[in-house]
């Protein structure tokens, strides 16, 4: 039909049933997009992997053996964004590069992140 809609969420488990691409985005920057199937299986950006871990599930003994990734660290500033990568004071495989050189959106496979462990 030619039709194209953006559709802002925080709820990543609607998300993905009514969209066929996905960006998520940390502090106003993109930092993964590509197919949803891709995104929601196989998260490449640390933060999208995070955002994942936090979908509630509806089966108490499924949701017992999750795994939830909870962030820690220093929630930057949007008016004073961190040097680097916006999420590097919040990752746990943040390296010093991290925090002081922003990682560029790369093709990985068929999708784009923002993250230097994916980098050449």
């Amino acid at each position: 039909m030619g039709l194209s809609y953006l559709f802002i969420a925080h709820d990543l488990s609607m998300v993905k049933h009514i969209s066929d691409r996905i960006g998520v985005m940390y502090l106003g920057h993109l930092v993964e997009c590509g197919p949803s199937n891709d995104v929601y299986h196989r998260p490449l950006h640390p933060y999208t992997t995070a955002l994942l871990s936090a979908i509630p599930i509806p089966d108490p003994d499924t949701a017992k053996a999750k795994r939830r990734i909870v962030l820690e660290g220093e929630i930057p500033s949007p008016i004073n964004p961190p040097e680097g990568c916006p999420f590097c004071t919040r990752c746990q495989k943040a390296t010093e590069r991290c925090h002081v050189e922003r990682p560029q959106m790369i093709q990985v496979g068929t999708r784009t992140v923002a993250c230097h462990l994916y980098e050449r």
